[in-house]
């Protein structure tokens, strides 16, 4: 036995864990069903399969706890090995730890993948004084089991709810998180850490096509505060025309007066190039503004359209695969959205 595997055994030791449904969970929209699922997939029997698999993925959701831990660790488990070639293992397995400082969210360590059981050390040799912490779960996969270790000499709290509301994204692959390095740097996080405000993370990784289904199931959220609905990646232009109106039409319903922001399609960076591409989401584009115009024709109040505005720069460089925004990408993108969106929300 090698002394390096001697000291893990010894400093594990020394590590009380928590299982992490005994703490706060963050970020999901209804709180039955599976504690690490964005939904309730078991009730919602309309929904395509695609979809109910995507709500599985814990994209969005985090842990909220005190510790005056010099060290906090984890244990997780999730379903496959699976890794996409777009994605770095942190960001669609692994975790994501903030720690507030100075009254702001910090980075402060991940939680590296092994395979399906993982161990890591997220944060080590720091002071004893009281943290508040944010462990941000995978976006493209489940988690089937989580737990968060502290010294045994020192406390493990469960914390409020640092954000306020309840503001739901629903969109494409880009709203779930692709492709960001890691878990907290997908928009919807971002926005929340920025704002105080709670965004919650309802992306479909090429599944956000507003089928009347998923519309059902978006009412059916208890207390929301207002709709993004950053979805236009996904369907076709001619789906755009035919869905949209139903699918506002079924949210008001539920929600008659509560702001809906649609964002346009970014600028795919494979369409400086191909042709063909830029025409698609010109396309989308375009047919998302001729139905807001049609909405509010009809009558449809407090509903809005973010347009694209050069969301991922103008470089060439804000993107993983001419697609997915990398942290560059979406840093900028969060600079072009956060001030419309919290002018429309007052917050």
């Amino acid at each position: 036995m090698t002394n390096s595997h001697l000291q893990s055994e010894a400093s594990e030791a020394n590590i009380i864990y928590t299982n992490a449904n005994q703490l706060q969970l963050l970020g999901k929209a209804t709180m039955e069903g599976s504690f690490f699922h964005r939904i309730d997939t078991v009730r919602y029997k309309d929904l395509p399969k695609s979809v109910k698999k995507l709500y599985a993925h814990s994209s969005g959701l985090a842990i909220a706890f005190k510790t005056n831990s010099t060290v906090i660790k984890a244990r997780w488990t999730i379903p496959n090995k699976r890794q996409n070639t777009n994605m770095t293992p942190i960001m669609q397995k692994g975790l994501d730890l903030y720690i507030k400082k100075e009254g702001e969210w910090q980075y402060a360590g991940v939680g590296i993948p092994q395979g399906i059981h993982s161990t890591s050390t997220l944060a080590e040799n720091m002071d004893t004084s009281e943290k508040d912490c944010i462990l941000y779960l995978p976006l493209y996969d489940e988690i089937t089991h989580l737990e968060i270790g502290v010294s045994s000499d020192a406390y493990l709290k469960k914390t409020k709810n640092p954000f306020k509301g309840k503001i739901i994204v629903y969109g494409s692959s880009i709203t779930q998180g692709a492709s960001a390095s890691r878990p907290g740097l997908a928009y919807p996080s971002q926005l929340s850490r920025s704002s105080g405000y709670q965004f919650i993370n309802m992306g479909l990784s090429g599944n956000g096509k507003m089928e009347s289904s998923v519309a059902k199931m978006l009412a059916e959220i208890k207390n929301v505060d207002a709709f993004i609905l950053d979805c236009i990646p996904n369907p076709t232009a001619d789906e755009i025309r035919d869905r949209t109106i139903p699918f506002v039409k079924t949210i008001r319903e539920k929600y008659p007066d509560i702001p809906v922001i649609f964002i346009q399609s970014v600028f795919r960076e494979k369409g400086n190039v191909n042709k063909t591409v830029r025409h698609r989401v010109n396309e989308q584009n375009k047919a998302i503004e001729e139905q807001i115009e049609k909405l509010h024709k009809l009558g449809y109040k407090n509903l809005y359209l973010i347009k694209e505005n050069h969301f991922l720069g103008t470089d060439h460089e804000g993107t993983v695969d001419g697609v997915h925004p990398n942290d560059l990408g979406f840093k900028r993108m969060v600079k072009e959205i956060q001030p419309v969106i919290t002018n429309i929300l007052h917050i």
